[in-house]
């Protein structure tokens, strides 16, 4: 039976009902009408909106700022990062059956199997149904971007965003002699915008900081050529799915009879892409911030970031009256 989204009864649905009530009571009769009547649940009464889940992926030149920006999102929002390489790296140190699949490809020099890696990212975001999520890393090619988008949409848990970041190649270029990173957090400074308290050391830690091996000209250039050749068709197939949208699955209440027909009472999901323009991550971040809050606007702050927000207004409310007090004082 073909099953259509209906937000409300069509006519011809009104006169099946209609026509149901005037059989007579019995046992046969109530059951066809249970039948014809749609379920209204508790989730119709939501907004959607609000209860939308990020599902991001965001895409880059090398040196765009990713790493930049998503660290800033899940420091300041209820977000997860997931890292493929770190999950790879932990399913190696837990020594699962994943890891040692992997370890063994690695330790002969080969590349870990597009179906092995979605096995990676999946045994983590699986568990993630009703949280926040940034996936870095994966995917990286355009069948790699189809198993993970027909796996995720077999969990009813369609990606939901796709970012790019478009930053000048010229602007790159002349970004990575400047760049240093903390290794052993990833965290990245550049010495034009966003220097190091102290030069040559990591903010946090105090540890020394290196220069990434591929942040050479001649290396740089050929991982740019890598992006132009996997990744813009990665962003083309994305692009084509969002033209195209994913009804929900649809959901029975627990006390409805069995033969009562259940209903779409979710609107059909479409995947959002959205390019970024800007030659500073402190440039691109308030546009990216702001279409997280459009499209996403039940994504909640971190109790932290929200609480020194806060102490950040009151102490500028509290200076701004203390200089007009003592300016009328004058």
């Amino acid at each position: 039976m073909s099953i259509r989204t209906i937000t409300r009864p069509t006519p011809r649905l009104s006169a099946w009902s209609a026509a149901a009530r005037s059989i007579s009571s019995s046992s046969p009769a109530s059951l066809f009408r249970n039948s014809l009547q749609p379920v209204v649940h508790d989730e119709a009464l939501s907004d959607s909106r609000k209860t939308r889940m990020l599902r991001m992926i965001m895409f880059g030149k090398p040196g765009a700022g990713k790493g930049t920006l998503s660290g800033r999102l899940v420091k300041k929002y209820d977000i997860v990062s997931l890292s493929t390489g770190d999950l790879l790296r932990m399913h190696i140190q837990e020594r699962t059956e994943i890891g040692r699949m992997a370890e063994e490809i690695v330790a002969h020099g080969g590349l870990v199997p597009d179906e092995l890696m979605l096995q990676v990212v999946t045994s983590k975001l699986d568990h993630m149904h009703n949280k926040h999520w940034i996936l870095d890393g994966f995917p990286r090619t355009v069948a790699q971007g189809e198993l993970l988008n027909t796996h995720l949409n077999k969990q009813n848990t369609p990606l939901s965003l796709v970012v790019n970041l478009d930053v000048p190649d010229d602007i790159i270029l002349s970004r990575i002699s400047d760049r240093w990173v903390h290794l052993p957090s990833g965290r990245v400074y550049n010495l034009s915008y966003n220097p190091p308290k102290v030069e040559g050391f990591d903010d946090e830690t105090g540890e020394p900081l290196t220069k990434r091996p591929d942040d050479n000209p001649e290396i740089f250039a050929r991982r740019l050529e890598k992006f132009y050749s996997t990744t813009s068709p990665l962003l083309d197939f994305y692009a084509r799915l969002s033209q195209t949208r994913i009804s929900p699955p649809p959901h029975r209440n627990p006390h409805q009879h069995p033969h009562q027909l259940a209903f779409h009472v979710k609107p059909p999901h479409r995947l959002i892409v959205q390019s970024i323009s800007g030659k500073t991550s402190d440039e691109i971040w308030p546009k990216l911030e702001s279409v997280l809050k459009d499209t996403f606007p039940g994504l909640k702050e971190r109790v932290g970031s929200a609480e020194a927000r806060r102490r950040h207004s009151l102490s500028d409310a509290i200076t701004a009256a203390s200089v007009a007090a003592s300016m009328q004082s004058k």
